[in-house]
């Protein structure tokens, strides 16, 4: 069995107005993050993390924010691309595990849904994808409320033929 591991992050600054969306879901919060896509720096983590792992460079290659057809996309459209392109070069993804730092707001209630909808993006089981959040305590960019980050791993294999 052929294994390969990726790696993820993304960060953006707060602003004011909008919406703030992460792993597809949207958070009530008088704040949304400053982006060209709709923001979502945790699905962003998750596909730098999928496209690391077999090679494919990462989100700003396949989907630049020059390009005016990003423009306020869905994060979603962009992860579940990243998940074709992995399954047409013969790799399948093992698991997620993902961690959002974020002060505010606080995200527990909304992980099951994040995990759902990766899940459901990528084809596979909830029990393979793992997203968690943490605080910085008040420490750095996160913990002075300025904006939020994420951090992801993925593990692929190689589909049998």
């Amino acid at each position: 069995m052929m294994l390969r591991i990726g790696q993820g992050f993304d960060a953006h600054r707060f602003c004011d107005g909008g919406r703030l969306v992460l792993g597809g879901v949207i958070i009530p919060f008088h704040r949304s993050l400053q982006a060209h896509s709709d923001g979502d720096c945790l699905l962003h983590a998750i596909t730098d993390a999928l496209l690391g792992a077999v090679g494919a460079g990462d989100l700003g290659r396949h989907f630049p924010d020059t390009d005016e057809q990003y423009a306020g996309i869905d994060s979603r459209r962009l992860l579940r691309r990243a998940g074709a392109l992995l399954q047409t070069r013969g790799w399948e993804t093992l698991n997620i595990d993902a961690t959002v730092i974020a002060q505010r707001p606080r995200l527990a209630a909304y992980l099951p849904q994040m995990v759902a909808n990766v899940a459901e993006d990528l084809g596979i089981e909830t029990d393979r994808v793992n997203i968690k959040a943490t605080t910085t305590e008040a420490m750095g960019f996160t913990g002075r409320e300025e904006g939020l980050a994420a951090l992801a791993v993925a593990l692929v294999t190689r589909c049998a033929t």
